[in-house]
């Protein structure tokens, strides 16, 4: 009964009265009887949250879906599509295909829910902003949401295309493979990580096995911290070397969205991560998969994230974030049925409807920030 009591209360309230750190310590309990939690993982997910605005925004997507439709309710009965959720300027990186392309696009679906489609355009818009105030990003917010809007708009014009780096994109290609000059790094980080004590759970150190390229390598299971959104969770890494060097495949655990928990807490919807990996307008990751609540996939240099930090002085910032808005329209082309109601649901709106709700929300996050911050200081 005291849950229901909280729950009614939770949806009737003004979020922006709710404490940031309570609706942590909410959200933190309801993820815990979901996935493996490791205590340590999250206390040093709530430091990283005490550092920047930007960080705090990437590990706070469960914050975000609480304020939405309370700070633009004007954009929140849009089209409703298969989303990322949790879109931002640093949830774009590389992988290699079949044929061993390096190919470009979204890299983490963990917060994938059916949400207006200006949902992520406007998450995408304001990691932007937060990432020019901090000196991430050089160009004009007017430019950075303009830049998005264009892109995904051509896109969903056009169908869409998964970004190849191969014969096209030239200029991504060059930003993309920049940070990969010299690996070592890379490899002595991940050789440098915590082995895994005890036994384990023997059916993901199975699975990890399994994902390896040949039956029969020995491999040393490790503990990961990475991310931001998802620190906290385990994530079990097999690390081994094969004809010269080194491999490895990481095991993460699942959860339904926060957007779940946000809407209704005692609900636990399903996991979309490989729904809308299939329906997007994407070039497969064949080391990417699903089993049970364990997603596996491989770690390397060239499949992995791009942080605006590794990027090279100089890039082109207003093709890279126009880029980011095409394939955000990928994503969305997973629901196909929406495409020409998005079309004229953004040819009604008003030129800087991006740029206004982006900063509307970036105003939450900068004061729940605010507050994180000044209690880590406190304490």
């Amino acid at each position: 009964m005291a849950g229901l009591r909280w729950h009614l209360g939770h949806s009737s309230t003004n979020v922006h009265a709710v404490d940031i750190r309570e609706a942590t310590s909410r959200y933190e309990r309801w993820l815990k009887h979901r996935v493996p939690v490791l205590r340590g993982d999250l206390d040093l997910k709530h430091r990283l949250m005490a550092g920047d605005v930007f960080s705090f925004l990437r590990a706070t997507f469960y914050r975000w879906a609480e304020q939405w439709s309370e700070t633009c309710p004007e954009i929140a009965d849009a089209p409703r599509v298969l989303a990322v959720g949790d879109l931002h300027v640093e949830n774009f990186g590389t992988w290699r295909d079949s044929e061993g392309r390096l190919i470009w696009g979204v890299n983490d679906f963990d917060e994938v829910a059916t949400l207006p489609y200006t949902q992520d355009l406007v998450r995408l818009a304001a990691s932007a902003i937060l990432a020019i105030e901090e000196s991430r990003l050089t160009l004009s917010v007017r430019t950075a949401c303009e830049a998005v809007t264009e892109g995904y708009t051509q896109a969903l014009r056009e169908g869409g295309g998964a970004v190849v780096l191969a014969e096209r994109y030239r200029w991504l290609r060059d930003l993309a493979i920049a940070r990969l000059k010299d690996q070592r790094p890379y490899w002595e980080h991940m050789r440098a990580l915590r082995t895994v004590t005890g036994r384990g759970p023997a059916s993901v150190h199975r699975l990890l096995e399994a994902a390896l390229p040949v039956k029969g390598l020995k491999p040393r299971f490790v503990h990961r911290q990475a991310g931001l959104g998802s620190m906290g969770r385990l994530r079990t890494v097999a690390l081994a070397d094969w004809d010269g060097g080194m491999v490895a495949r990481e095991a993460k655990p699942l959860a339904p969205s926060a957007w779940r928990w946000a809407k209704d807490p005692r609900i636990s919807s399903g996991i979309y991560y490989m729904t809308l990996v299939r329906r997007a307008v994407r070039v497969p990751d064949p080391f990417l998969s699903v089993h049970g609540q364990w997603l596996i996939r491989r770690l390397a240099p060239d499949c992995s994230r791009i942080e605006l930090a590794s990027l090279p002085r100089g890039h082109d910032e207003s093709r890279l974030l126009w880029m980011m808005g095409w394939e955000t329209a990928n994503m969305h082309l997973g629901t196909p049925r929406e495409r020409r109601a998005i079309l004229g649901d953004l040819a009604r709106r008003r030129r800087a409807w991006l740029s206004r709700a982006a900063e509307r929300m970036c105003e939450g996050v900068r004061r729940d920030f605010r507050k994180w911050a000044k209690a880590a200081r406190d304490e």
